[in-house]
């Protein structure tokens, strides 16, 4: 079972999001916040699996949010979902520790997958989220002016992971694409972060794009 707090100011939104997802199998809605504020104490009183917030709040808004509880309780996945469409939010949410950006457009089925995903430990960016970061990030300079140099090491096989990985595609999808089992998948996934020298998947693909390794 999933446990799920939901963060929005907004009680359509926030009892809409609650009956679709308390209608889940394997979802349970433990909690429900109007503000970071007071999602933080439902969080210390009784920790979920996950918190699924927005970002405009009164009191304290999402970013922060999951800046404190990225901080406090490193165990609760976070997923932005908010309406804000635009690389500022999007990278400010990433810098603030969420696993996962979706748009309130987002179909309840997305919804559902990036839910299990990042539970599951991966990350889940909707796919206009996506193109938004990586088009935010395309052929900016390295650190300090200086262009990034090419990295050697990464195999054709980890290429094409990591482009798939780039497009949203969970181990799953890419171990049936690639006819590999997940666990070589995962392997894949390993060795490209270490060659890479990253720490997750967000910083994998923004360096990828920086070093010119992945192009949309």
């Amino acid at each position: 079972m999933i446990k799920i707090i939901i963060a929005d100011d907004h009680p359509i939104v926030r009892d809409g999001l609650r009956s679709a997802l308390d209608s889940i199998e394997n979802f349970h809605v433990i909690g429900v916040a109007v503000n970071g504020v007071e999602a933080l104490n439902l969080i210390k009183s009784d920790p979920p699996d996950l918190l699924l917030t927005d970002i405009s709040m009164p009191e304290m808004n999402g970013i922060d949010l999951t800046r404190e509880v990225t901080k406090k309780y490193p165990d609760v996945k976070v997923i932005i979902l908010s309406m804000h469409e635009n690389d500022a939010y999007i990278n400010n949410a990433l810098q603030a520790g969420a696993h996962g950006y979706l748009l309130k457009d987002s179909e309840k089925a997305e919804l559902n997958n990036a839910i299990e995903r990042v539970v599951a430990g991966e990350k889940y960016f909707s796919k206009s989220v996506s193109q938004i970061l990586v088009n935010g990030l395309y052929n900016k300079p390295g650190e300090n002016g200086e262009d990034q140099q090419d990295v050697t090491g990464i195999s054709k096989r980890e290429l094409e992971v990591l482009e798939m990985i780039a497009l949203g595609l969970s181990n799953k999808e890419i171990a049936g694409k690639l006819f590999l089992s997940i666990r070589t998948v995962d392997a894949h996934r390993y060795n490209i972060m270490q060659k890479l020298k990253v720490k997750n998947t967000a910083e994998m693909i923004k360096t990828a794009v920086k070093m010119k390794l992945i192009e949309f």
